[in-house]
């Protein structure tokens, strides 16, 4: 099983991170920021993978600090998982609907972080969590696993249904990308530069 065990500890946060890549959709979370746990347990049910995540950041101030180092932490952990992406399929999309909703998320393991976000939140705010923290969620998943990653949010109309759509694409997504390609032999390199 591909599995990984990250602890980040700043002088703003400290998060640790439990992941497998191979688990049964399984979420556990106690971030102080519900909204965010809400959304991480749609990658671990929909990207069928475990996660773990236990996180304590200056709230007082505001989230911004624990999102973006819970986005770090977790794309760090992907990256130790995902290991040397030998007979992966490299790619994965989604599209998801949640009602007048409709996002789609592309990943490339390319090993270059790239995020392009195009989504335009109807509300600047979900209950208490500022809707711009979700780019900078990905923004630091992306930047420490090294994908490429393409979000965008093509309808909708409730900023909640909005954002679920965009996790548990995201979810399905990295699934893909993450999964054996049997046709790859487990040992293929899937990239004419022999490495990722």
């Amino acid at each position: 099983m591909r599995k990984a065990e990250v602890t980040r500890n700043t002088l703003e946060t400290q998060v640790s991170v439990t992941l497998n890549l191979d688990g049964e959709g399984r979420g556990e979370f106690d971030t102080g920021v519900p909204f965010l746990d809400h959304m991480i347990d749609q990658i671990a049910r929909h990207g069928a993978m475990d996660i773990r995540i236990v996180a304590h950041g200056d709230l007082h101030i505001d989230a911004h600090h624990t999102v973006e180092d819970i986005g770090i932490t977790l794309g760090q952990a992907f990256a130790r998982a995902i290991g040397d992406k030998k007979g992966v399929r490299r790619y994965g999309h989604a599209y998801v609907p949640l009602d007048e909703a409709l996002s789609r998320v592309v990943v490339d393991l390319s090993g270059r972080p790239m995020l392009v976000f195009d989504v335009n939140f109807t509300r600047d705010k979900i209950g208490g969590f500022d809707v711009e923290l979700v780019r900078e969620f990905f923004q630091g998943f992306v930047n420490h696993a090294a994908i490429t990653l393409h979000v965008d949010n093509l309808r909708g109309a409730n900023s909640h249904h909005q954002a679920e759509t965009l996790f548990k694409a995201f979810g399905r997504a990295l699934r893909m990308a993450s999964e054996h390609d049997p046709r790859l032999a487990g040992n293929a390199m899937p990239s004419t530069k022999g490495s990722l």
